[in-house]
């Protein structure tokens, strides 16, 4: 009888999962974004959206608790969410976080890093490329998760409290006047050819510096005096070298490297490690189970991601479990329906009554805020393997969780 029961208590776990889904078409109510971010950088009401979005129709009530409960994670230690407000900056975010929880795996320390200093830093290093390319690049306000490891390795890291980027009074990050300056800026350089770049440099820096504040040069840390380089050396014990990004697509042989073809990848790194998508998958899935969190990049902008809800799955109506496979996957990416729009760091991960296997993605978005601030879940996503498969791009981790990988590669 309890084997009977037992049964009947997977098939009700179960079925919220595999029946055929069904979405609908609703309003977008204002949100996190709308009443809070935007309330505290304009200083007005919120407005009500008109727009209607086709979603992903979850139950709420009956959903299992692997799909609101963070108890139900194995969680690898991180510091609370961070909202990166009014800013294209989510790169910087979940990667910095992914850095804190290295530093607590290397060393057992908790610190608090600056999510402004590499904001600062990536539009001098912007500034410096505008003028070697003569203006061929893009402009924007995204990144990658690897811009980290490099934007450290040259400059350095600063602990969050000797630098905010947050000017007179601001609790809410926002940087759209400052981008719109620096673009409008950038684009007269390159229509009067001014191909100096101490000049460039310069001038982008004091709009910087304006909005975000001038970054330290010295800090002060437990009584010693030191430089940012020195902060991530000696106390937060980081080598930017130890850590590599992986992703999986068709357009480049599997066992090599090369170049992640989006437009935030606006330096054209060609360093990612290109491995088939059942390795990609399987790599991820070991890495957090022994203890490595991985900074992931890719599209929230589907159906299957249920902001209310918090929930991040593939819906049948989008394409079934079992037909996810290299070929889905690509093909999104190449007609543009999968971008590369959005970072979250993973912290955790569960196992479903029907073993399928959950990532707990810590957020610094909006769309994971609108339980609102009580909520355990405040600043979180639950995603099912099948969305990472599908949507989740890229995956910047410690080459030591990957390590007997790395031995299969060659470069190109």
């Amino acid at each position: 009888m309890k084997k009977r029961l037992f049964f009947y208590f997977l098939l009700w776990a179960m079925a919220p999962l595999h029946a055929q889904d069904k979405g609908k078409l609703q309003p977008v109510k204002p949100g996190y974004y709308q009443n809070v971010i935007m309330r505290g950088v304009e200083q007005e009401e919120a407005q009500e959206p008109k727009e209607v979005s086709f979603r992903y129709k979850i139950d709420l009530q009956s959903r299992p608790n692997i799909l609101n409960d963070l108890k139900a994670y194995q969680q690898i230690w991180h510091l609370k969410p961070v909202s990166q407000g009014n800013t294209g900056t989510c790169w910087c975010f979940a990667t910095t976080s992914f850095y804190e929880s290295e530093i607590k795996r290397l060393t057992g320390q908790e610190l608090d890093l600056s999510e402004a200093w590499p904001v600062y830093w990536e539009y001098v290093e912007r500034a410096i490329y505008f003028v070697e390319k003569r203006g061929q690049m893009v402009l924007g306000e995204g990144s990658e998760t690897n811009a980290l490891a490099r934007l450290y390795k040259k400059y350095g890291v600063v602990p969050a409290a000797a630098y905010t980027g947050l000017k007179g009074g601001r609790k809410i990050h926002t940087h759209a006047k400052m981008f719109s300056e620096i673009e409008a800026f950038l684009k007269h350089v390159k229509e009067i050819g001014l191909w100096d770049t101490s000049v460039v440099v310069r001038t982008v820096r004091q709009i910087l510096d304006y909005h975000m504040g001038p970054p330290p040069t010295r800090i002060t840390w437990n009584g010693r005096t030191m430089t940012p380089k020195e902060f991530l050396r000696d106390v937060a014990k980081l080598n930017p070298e130890d850590y590599v990004d992986l992703m999986s697509l068709l357009s480049i042989p599997y066992y090599t490297q090369g170049e992640y073809p989006v437009p935030d990848n606006w330096w054209h790194d060609g360093s990612y490690y290109n491995v088939p998508l059942d390795v990609f998958m399987e790599s991820l899935k070991t890495a957090v189970r022994n203890g490595f969190s991985v900074a992931l990049g890719g599209d929230v902008s589907e159906a299957g991601l249920e902001t209310e809800a918090q929930v991040a799955v593939v819906p049948t109506f989008d394409i079934p479990s079992a037909y996810i496979d290299e070929h889905a996957r690509y093909f999104r990416f190449a007609n543009g329906s999968t971008t590369d729009d959005h970072a979250m760091h993973v912290v955790g991960h569960a196992t479903a009554p029907d073993g399928s296997f959950w990532f707990l993605l810590k957020d610094s978005g909006s769309g994971s805020r609108n339980c609102g601030e009580q909520c355990p879940q405040f600043g979180y996503y639950f995603m099912h393997e099948d969305y990472v498969k599908l949507k989740m791009m890229t995956a910047t981790l410690h080459k030591s969780a990957i390590k007997d990988l790395l031995t299969r590669f060659q470069k190109l």
